[in-house]
């Protein structure tokens, strides 16, 4: 029997390779990671979701200051740069870094820093900045090396006007208007970055709505406050080229629209991080996005390699990657695993947008019996409080059962309020009931008596109760 020198090999230290690697130290394998960077914590702490929410709080405390009669009073935020909001984000990315990085030293996972290659399927070579080698064999490989912004060919992202998603957290200028390429959740939340921070926006969208994956009414009501706060969508609208000059960016529209401005950041997809690892060497070979496929045990086609977070695809969110490297861990050990499915959307617009389980259009569409019940934030007392008035909470159940068949929130701390209503969801068939919420007691004034008042108003739709 061969002799390896661990037992789990984790390429990658995003959520995905930190979920796969605490999950197998945990369990009495002996575990190595590698990481390209000098920290760990992938592009999500690095370059994106720790970052990029980081930016969107600081826009949103602006935002909330200026709208405060009294705080408005104490100074003018006009002069703030993007610089400025940005320096004070990335604050938050060395205390995460310094977090995570404990989690592998008390643990005793080995960390390599450097570019990961196959040689085989259980041999990897790592080359680190000075171009040093070491090969580590392993018994077992998960590839969680995550993602990074799509890039056309046709287009110079080395100029200083033209920006990805990772390298806009690099800007070192406040542009007075930008377009945005790419409508898809990223798009949309730095439109609403950019926008509160007073530059205008033109968000250039391929469909014919906004995230079309989510409830009409709420992509409806994206659609609303993106304009009224003077974000100028274009819809069905494809990029055919692009002119950067020193001062400018125009680009070039398929239906013949010359759009105008001083900076163009492009969100159209993304691509995983597969394109330098040798996977010829294994027999593994990616799609045309970079991603790998894998069974429900998150396997590849090779036995002994699997793949999580990013680099498999959808839903590429950090939440579902760690559990994805969790159920990896877990596969690789001959345990029953959960496949990550019903994963809560988490949208980091202003305002945020979070959500679970069916749409209307998805329940109408199956001829399912159900009834809608809403609380508008406008008349919840934390809200008035709060001044995050902007919103609503919708609550989608069975009108025979009760069962609550989806969730939809729209308004602030809606990614923290979705829970309270997943964790029903998630109980057994008699006990997930919308009738839960009049039952239990809701502390007041909070944001999560929203549910109480959703669940009174969908039930006296009904017309069957009186409550």
């Amino acid at each position: 029997m061969a002799k390896f020198d661990v037992d789990l090999l984790v390429i990658g230290t995003g959520p995905a390779g930190e979920g796969a690697a605490m999950a197998a130290i945990k369990n009495g394998l002996k575990v190595a990671a590698i990481e390209c960077r000098s920290d760990v914590g992938g592009s999500c702490l690095h370059k994106g979701t720790i970052p990029s929410k980081s930016l969107r709080h600081v826009i949103q405390q602006i935002i909330r200051y200026r709208k405060s009669g009294i705080f408005s009073q104490l100074g003018d935020t006009r002069s703030i740069t993007y610089p400025d909001v940005l320096k004070e984000a990335m604050k938050v990315v060395p205390k995460q870094v310094s977090v995570h990085n404990a989690f592998y030293d008390k643990n005793r996972v080995k960390l390599l820093e450097g570019e990961a290659k196959f040689l085989s399927k259980h041999k990897v070579e790592v080359t680190d900045a000075s171009n040093n080698k070491e090969t580590i064999t392993a018994k077992n490989i998960v590839i969680a090396t995550g993602s990074r912004p799509y890039q056309p060919a046709d287009i110079d992202f080395s100029h200083p006007r033209v920006y990805d998603s990772d390298s806009i957290l690099e800007m070192e200028h406040t542009p007075r208007n930008i377009i945005i390429y790419g409508a898809g959740v990223i798009g949309c939340e730095y439109a609403s970055v950019f926008a509160g921070l007073g530059i205008k926006v033109d968000l250039i969208n391929t469909r014919d709505r906004l995230l079309s994956f989510l409830d009409d009414e709420i992509s409806g009501a994206l659609n609303y406050h993106l304009r009224d706060v003077s974000v100028m969508i274009r819809h069905q609208e494809e990029f055919d080229s692009l002119e950067v000059t020193d001062k400018s960016v125009t680009v070039h529209l398929k239906s013949g629209k010359r759009l105008y401005a001083d900076a163009l950041l492009w969100c159209n997809g993304r691509t995983g991080n597969t394109d330098d690892l040798n996977l010829e060497a294994t027999g593994l070979k990616a799609d045309s996005r970079g991603q790998l496929a894998v069974d429900h045990s998150y396997r590849t086609e090779v036995e002994n390699i699997y793949a999580a977070g990013d680099v498999i695809g959808w839903p590429s969110l950090a939440s579902a990657s760690y559990d994805q490297g969790r159920a990896a861990a877990g596969a690789l050990l001959g345990r029953d695993i959960k496949y990550v499915d019903d994963v809560p959307t988490g949208i980091y617009t202003i305002p945020e947008i979070s959500s679970i389980g069916k749409t209307e259009r998805e329940l109408t569409d199956e001829k399912v019996p159900y009834e809608v019940g809403r609380a508008f934030f406008k008349s919840i007392a934390r809200a008035q409080i709060s001044g995050e008035e902007v919103g609503m909470l919708k609550i989608l159940f069975h009108i025979d059962t009760f069962e609550i068949l989806g969730i939809h929130c729209f308004g602030a701390e809606a990614s923290e309020i979705i829970h309270i209503g997943q964790a029903i969801m998630k109980q057994p068939d008699k006990q997930n009931n919308i009738k839960y919420f009049l039952n239990t007691t809701f502390n007041y004034p909070t944001m999560a008596e929203a549910y109480r008042i959703a669940a009174l108003a969908g039930l006296n739709r009904a017309q069957r109760f009186s409550y």
